[in-house]
């Protein structure tokens, strides 16, 4: 295994030293490689590695959304200060379009829910402690005992405040409404409460939108409530408590370790899990002090603050495939657990959204009526079933997007959907109609409702399929009419989603309908290098066009000179590329190479200047993040009284002032989650030293793949790149979405 070759960019500054051609070093393939960041089924520990690395499973991202990562201290601030309260502007800025358009969504699927005649029936054929839990949620949840009844434990804290659901809406408002701010007196009575416990007031804000109006009443009563806000670290919650309550407090306390527990959980799922073992999470619960694990989970549950599910073993059928369902059934015998058959704790909003989104994609299988369409298999797939797979890299999508123009040809109402804006303008004019997700979503794009609020739509084609977190999923798969054909179409190659959940690969996994492999190949050396990547294998790739190459380092400072001079030099004599039309991609945010470092080095290269708007000078590359887990690119255009005007994919945004210094970064450099789903003529990958830990097969391949013209690989991590590539799959991520498709189709002989 070798490295990709390539040529040196000609013209270097003199003094810069020649870039090394990729391949002209043959790796020695020898040692481990590095431990996941991540694992199967368990939280990530506290503490960040080196460079603050953009794990696969898309932490940075809602981190950058909330303008810092949640870590404490990072910067030598309090994690805490991240979330200052913010005030929604006065207008309908378009992150409140879109957190309006999503609850207005959650809200049909909570009322389609509620229209069962009973609680879910998760976790049937149990036995031991996992029946006992199983019982005791039922037993609450339904009003006919209390969690004592089942546990000797302390009595529970008051349970929080639930949020009041929204009314079931059937027919779609003309316009969203914007979420209503605290009021001043909410806020004022939650600030006396923080300022009494040594809190920054700053959390008065965050804290009563979290808690609503007796967020002062619920956080006197129960300290360790402060963890809802995001950014907020148990040690900071205990500190708050002590200075609160005193010594009524202690680590077994039972409002303590249900907030734990809960927060352990909302942590999982920002690494993309929906669920976690429950051996991991009474290890979690013990890494921060809890006497008892267990019974704090039994606590948890006892009080409905998580719920408990037990998927039924796969039995392998006489044919070699996998019978079984999702263990939705009746109150049968308990069945005797098994190491592979896991006890799982998740948190409703998750559960809610799988098993919505299940019932909605089983929903499409079943009413679409069967046609015979003529053409490409994928076609013919399309045309006979509701849901459709479809796998492929960057030169697949051009068939997906064939398959909506057809469906239009014959009389069909038919609609492409993309990640990001910038991958509106790759789709060229393919014949299809095509908006990004987010506005389909929102109801800024796209085609109208019903009065039912369905979505006219007869066929829908999802590109960039694996960036669908399951409540995106959710709110996507409930507003497809009854008959409506959907096909996800992707690279399974490439990081997964933001948000928690992991749709389009649990699709795959399911084998609930059918898959379509496209057969052509991405072209060029770019390809070749990048399919080599999805197949483990750092290829030596022979790059006759300069399409490929390394720019070997010694450490941070050099990395972040050369980027400077690949961006503003090299790549536009040798290319003609310009320098907004070159991405920088690197690992994390942190670090003396993360992407404040390349930021604002290119910043004072590319475009000096005061910064007097906010930090930010007309012609500042930026990134925003409308919304968590989303990030579009664009340029400054200048300021007014409202906020920041920015130029994003050729249209004007609006960011809020208020919304400026937490949802806006300089964009000359991404990462690589920030990235997907968009591409660029050239694309300079910057890996220090301190990037080898958040090195893996997926994040190489998404960064890799970015590239349409020329790749650069400011290389610094030695043998990590070709052992992450070789060795290093993406994490897995718990999620129960498989096996309740498998449940709910497998019957049908799909």
């Amino acid at each position: 295994m070798t490295e990709p070759s390539g040529e040196t960019v000609p013209e270097a500054p003199a003094d810069v030293e020649p870039a090394d051609a990729l391949g002209e070093r043959e790796p020695e393939r020898t040692g481990a490689a590095a431990p996941s960041a991540t694992g199967s089924g368990s939280a990530r520990p506290a503490d960040a590695p080196a460079g603050e690395p953009d794990t696969p499973d898309g932490a940075t991202d809602q981190e950058e959304a909330a303008g810092e990562p949640a870590e404490a201290g990072e910067d030598g601030e309090d994690g805490a200060d991240a979330v200052a309260g913010e005030t929604p502007a006065a207008g309908l800025s378009e992150a409140e379009a879109e957190i309006a358009a999503q609850r207005e969504l959650r809200a049909r699927i909570e009322a389609r829910k509620a229209e069962k005649t009973g609680p879910v029936e998760s976790g049937a054929k149990l036995s031991g402690t996992a029946a006992d839990l199983l019982a005791a949620v039922r037993a609450v949840e339904s009003g006919k005992a209390s969690g004592e009844a089942f546990y000797e434990a302390p009595e529970p804290a008051p349970r929080r405040p639930a949020p009041t659901a929204a009314p079931a809406v059937t027919v779609r408002p003309a316009a969203p409404r914007a979420a209503a701010a605290p009021a001043p007196a909410t806020t004022a009575a939650v600030a006396e409460v923080l300022a009494a416990g040594g809190a920054p007031e700053a959390l008065a804000g965050p804290v009563a939108a979290a808690l609503g109006e007796s967020a002062a009443g619920a956080l006197r009563e129960d300290p360790w409530q402060l963890l809802a806000v995001p950014g907020v670290r148990p040690e900071q919650a205990d500190g708050f408590a002590r200075a609160l309550l005193g010594g009524a407090c202690g680590p077994d306390d039972p409002r303590r370790t249900v907030a734990l527990t809960v927060w352990l959980l909302e942590q999982a799922a920002v690494q993309g899990h929906t669920a976690l073992d429950v051996e991991a999470v009474r290890a979690g619960l013990a890494r921060h002090a809890v006497p008892d694990p267990e019974k704090a989970v039994e606590a948890a549950v006892a009080e409905g603050a998580v719920l408990v599910f037990q998927e039924e073993e796969q039995e392998e059928a006489p044919d070699g495939t996998e019978a079984g369902g999702a263990g939705e059934a009746g109150p049968e015998e308990p069945k005797t657990e098994t190491a592979d058959v896991p006890v799982l704790l998740g948190l409703d909003r998750y559960a809610l959204a799988e098993e919505s989104l299940a019932d909605g994609l089983a929903r499409l299988v079943r009413t679409v009526t069967p046609d015979t369409w003529e053409g490409s298999e994928l076609e013919r797939a399309a045309g006979a079933h509701g849901l459709v797979l479809h796998t492929g890299g960057e030169a697949a999508r051009a068939e997906a997007v064939a398959l909506a123009a057809a469906a239009g040809a014959r009389g069909l109402r038919s609609l492409v959907t993309v990640h990001s804006p910038e991958g509106l303008g790759a789709l060229g004019d393919g014949g299809a109609p095509a908006v990004t997700l987010t506005a389909l979503l929102s109801g800024a794009a796209g085609p109208g409702r019903d009065e039912e609020g369905a979505l006219a739509l007869d066929l829908l084609v999802v590109l960039d399929a694996p960036q669908l977190d399951v409540e995106a999923g959710a709110m996507l798969v409930e507003s497809l009419p009854d008959g409506c054909r959907l096909v996800l179409s992707g690279d399974p190659g490439v990081l997964g989603s933001a948000g928690a959940g992991q749709v389009f690969a649990d699709a795959l996994a399911a084998r609930v309908c059918p898959r379509v492999a496209s057969r052509v190949p991405d072209p060029g050396p770019l390809g070749e290098l990048v399919s080599g990547v999805g197949a483990g294998e750092l290829l030596q790739v022979e790059a006759p066009g300069k399409e490929i190459v390394i720019v070997p380092v010694r450490d941070a400072g050099e990395a972040v000179h050369r980027t400077v001079q690949l961006v503003a030099d090299s790549v536009p004599r040798a290319l003609g590329v310009p320098p907004e039309r070159t991405q920088v991609i690197t690992v994390g945010h942190g670090g003396s190479a993360g992407t404040r470092a390349l930021n604002a080095a290119l910043k004072q290269r590319l475009n000096p200047g005061p910064g007097r708007f906010g930090g930010y000078d007309p012609g500042d590359r930026v990134a925003y993040a409308p919304a968590p887990g989303r990030t579009v690119t664009g340029t400054v255009l200048g300021a007014d009284p409202e906020g920041l005007r920015l130029r994003c994919a050729g249209a004007e945004v609006l960011v809020p002032k208020e919304r400026v210094e937490s949802a806006l970064r300089h964009g000359w450099a991404l990462t690589a989650h920030q990235a997907a789903g968009a591409r660029w003529p050239a694309v300079v990958v910057v890996l220090p030293g301190d990037a080898a830990p958040g090195l893996s097969r997926p994040w190489v391949y998404t960064a890799f793949g970015r590239a349409e013209r020329h790749l650069s690989v400011v290389h610094g991590v030695d043998q990590a790149l070709p052992r992450a590539v070789a060795e290093r799959p993406a994490p897995e991520r718990t999620t129960r979405l498989r096996p309740l498709l498998e449940g709910l189709l497998a019957a049908d002989g799909e």
